[in-house]
């Protein structure tokens, strides 16, 4: 007999947030790349920047890893992407920039 698998036996989504206001390219990407490492497929990242530069650096990045990556607040304070683990490893070119 197969044992079926539930809802309750699906590992929970989990979001982390990631502040790295004040910091400068390319700092904001490099951080981001290695707080992307352990997450599971499905987990979130939430990235707080105010570098200018990281509207572009980190979108290229996720390009990369083959994640997806929102911008969910762009502002003169700050910047806020929300980045969605995918099942691809890094170095992956299949990611998406979803606006």
């Amino acid at each position: 007999m197969t044992p079926l698998i539930g809802p309750a036996m699906v590992a929970p989504m989990t979001r982390t947030t990631l502040d790295l206001t004040g910091l400068k390219c390319p700092l904001p990407a490099l951080k981001t790349r290695k707080a992307l490492k352990p997450l599971q497929p499905g987990d979130q990242l939430e990235v707080y920047c105010t570098d200018p530069l990281s509207v572009i650096d980190i979108p290229n990045l996720i390009r990369e890893t083959g994640d997806t990556v929102e911008i969910t607040e762009r502002n003169d304070a700050r910047i806020v992407f929300l980045i969605e683990k995918a099942n691809g490893p890094i170095g992956n070119t299949n990611g998406a920039l979803r606006s």
